[in-house]
């Protein structure tokens, strides 16, 4: 994958994650929801080494 390609697979992923954090009912979410959202960043962050 190319740098390019790289970059805008991090960036609709990151899009998806904030709309996701977005739409978050504080009264309703869980724990384990914000724990699958921290591996997602974490995903993303290894995948910009």
């Amino acid at each position: 994958m190319s740098q390019q390609e790289k970059i805008q697979d991090l960036k609709t992923r990151l899009a998806d994650v904030m709309g996701r954090i977005e739409r978050l009912d504080p009264e309703e979410t869980s724990v384990e929801d914000i724990d699958r959202l921290i591996s997602m960043l974490e995903e993303m962050e290894k995948n910009m080494d």
